[in-house]
Formats: C-alpha cells, sequence, structure tokens
C-alpha cells in the first residue's frame, strides 16, 4: 500500500463540523481557517428537517466560496431512509464536495454500499472527479473491523474515530480522560497506517478549546494522528497549531534526511542520538505534513 506521506491528501489538522441546517453557520463556516469543513447531514440535524438540509447544503455547496476549500459532508448511515439520497444527491454535484464522511461503518459491506451507489450516479452525470470517502468508526462493530475497513476501498481516504457513539456502544462512562481511549486510538491509527489512510480524532465532546480540549488534541497528536474534528470555531486555531509542525520539527526533519544522504546504508549519528531509515521516513512524513497548503 502506498505511503501516505507520497498521497496527495489533502491537510486534515482541523476539521470543523457544520450543521446543513444553518444557514448562518454554513456562510459563516466558508470563511474560517479550518483545514476541512465538514458538513453535517447526520447527528446534528433531526429526522424532520433531513430533506429540507440535504437542500440547504446543496445550495451552500453551489455557492463560489467553496471552490477553493477542502469540503467534506457526512450523510446519514447505511441502512438508515436517507443515506442512498444523500449520496446519490453529492454524487450527482460536478465540484464540492471533495469527500463524503459515511457514519457508522460496521464492515466493509458498507463501504461497498457506498462505492457501487456513487459508482453507477457518478457514471449518469459525467462526474469526472470521483468522490472520496472517509470512513466514521463509530461502534464496537466498527472498531472491531477496522482493519477490513480500511483495506476495503478504493475510494477511502481516512478513519475517524467517534467518541459519542463509541461511548455509548461500548458502555462507557462519559467524558472520560484521553489515554483511557488509548486502545480504540491505537487500533484506528494502526489500521490507517497499514493502509496508507489518514487518522483522524473525533471531537473532543465540548465547544471551549480548555485546558481539557487541548489536553485531547495534544493526546492525539503526540499518538500520530493527522488531525481531529472540531465542533465549534474556536477550537480551530488551536487543531491548526497542534497538528501543524514546529519549525524546530521541520529543521530536525531535514537534518535527519541529509544526515542519512552522507551514508550509504544503515545507521548514523545526528546530535547524539542514531538515526536510521526508519527516521528517514518519519522526516519525510513529518515534511510533507508542513508542505500540503492551509487554507
Amino acid at each position: 500500500m502506498t505511503d501516505l506521506s507520497a498521497r496527495t491528501l489533502p491537510p486534515r489538522g482541523s476539521c470543523l463540523a457544520v450543521p446543513a441546517s444553518s444557514a448562518r453557520k454554513l456562510k459563516k463556516a466558508a470563511e474560517l481557517a479550518a483545514d476541512e469543513i465538514v458538513i453535517d447531514l447526520e447527528d446534528a440535524v433531526v429526522p424532520a428537517g433531513k430533506e429540507e438540509a440535504r437542500e440547504a447544503a446543496l445550495a451552500a455547496l453551489a455557492a463560489p466560496q467553496w471552490e477553493r476549500r477542502t469540503v467534506a459532508v457526512r450523510v446519514n448511515g447505511p441502512r438508515t431512509p436517507w443515506c442512498h439520497r444523500d449520496l446519490e444527491m453529492l454524487a450527482g454535484l460536478a465540484g464540492q464536495p471533495l469527500s463524503v464522511v459515511l457514519p457508522k461503518v460496521e464492515s466493509a459491506g458498507d463501504l461497498a454500499f457506498a462505492e457501487r451507489l456513487l459508482d453507477g450516479v457518478e457514471a449518469a452525470a459525467g462526474r469526472l472527479s470521483p468522490l472520496r470517502l472517509q470512513a466514521l468508526i463509530e461502534t464496537a462493530a466498527g472498531l472491531g473491523a477496522v482493519g477490513e475497513i480500511a483495506a476495503s476501498c478504493e475510494r477511502l481516504d481516512a478513519l475517524i474515530l467517534g467518541y459519542a457513539d463509541l461511548t455509548a456502544s461500548l458502555g462507557r462512562a462519559p467524558r472520560l480522560a484521553p489515554e483511557r481511549w488509548i486502545g480504540a486510538q491505537e487500533s484506528v491509527l494502526v489500521a490507517a497506517r497499514a493502509n496508507g489512510l489518514q487518522a483522524i480524532d473525533g471531537p473532543f465532546l465540548g465547544v471551549e478549546p480548555d485546558d481539557s480540549f487541548l489536553a485531547a488534541a495534544r493526546h492525539a497528536a503526540e499518538l500520530g494522528f493527522d488531525g481531529k474534528w472540531a465542533i465549534h470555531p474556536s477550537q480551530v486555531e488551536a487543531l491548526n497549531v497542534c497538528f501543524a509542525p514546529s519549525p524546530a520539527e521541520v529543521e530536525r526533519a531535514r537534518a535527519t534526511i541529509a544526515a542519512l544522504e552522507q551514508v550509504d546504508h544503515g545507521a548514523v549519528a545526528l546530535d547524539g542520538e542514531m538515526i536510521d531509515e526508519a527516521s528517514r521516513l518519519a522526516a519525510e512524513r513529518l515534511l510533507a505534513r508542513a508542505a500540503r497548503p492551509r487554507r
């Protein structure tokens, strides 16, 4: 599988979820500095408002301010009355969005359903750029099958760990400390890396960029996640800082690659530390993140 550093995936350090049912929030989101805007048709919209929200999303995506943005749409989950209609609407568009977030993915079959539907509608519409997929892992079944899910779909770009539904699915207490989720986080991260995908940490269940939020974001970044969802605009800037390589990290990565280029193979010392080919791969990944244009 292609290494993530070599893939042309957009930065997703900060992914702001915005309800499709709020025209005011959609308009504001288009001007925010989030790496990705996720227009939400699922959890943020009550059942009675699904059809209206879909039309609102369609109208918003037609606005010129979205043309140069990285935009995803979270559709309703497989087996709901709305999922197929959400996918049909998005696949028929010529441009935005760039990807679809499919919630509550529990098996490779869920992605296969979405992929087959998108194939047909895109062919009928003449869409030249196939919609990409991001899989939300937010149930015990999905977490248990995450390796199979990650390897199953050519359209798949990212795995997202969703905490709210997973908390209920596992029967856990709410608002656990970040380190209490290490098992689930490692499972999603390993599955993503083994298949050349981005790993995105789900939203912190609070709207303020307070110490608890920052601790959760730093924990995810230190584990190796590529980014994290935000549920309030005030959290975006903190995520941009947290998931962007620092100047010191960029300098170290460049020095690592330069030092290894001086030897044919094996390890070499750099500032009192032994570095090797694994160090080169980590440095290349970091520089690829630093080079991606941000909003």
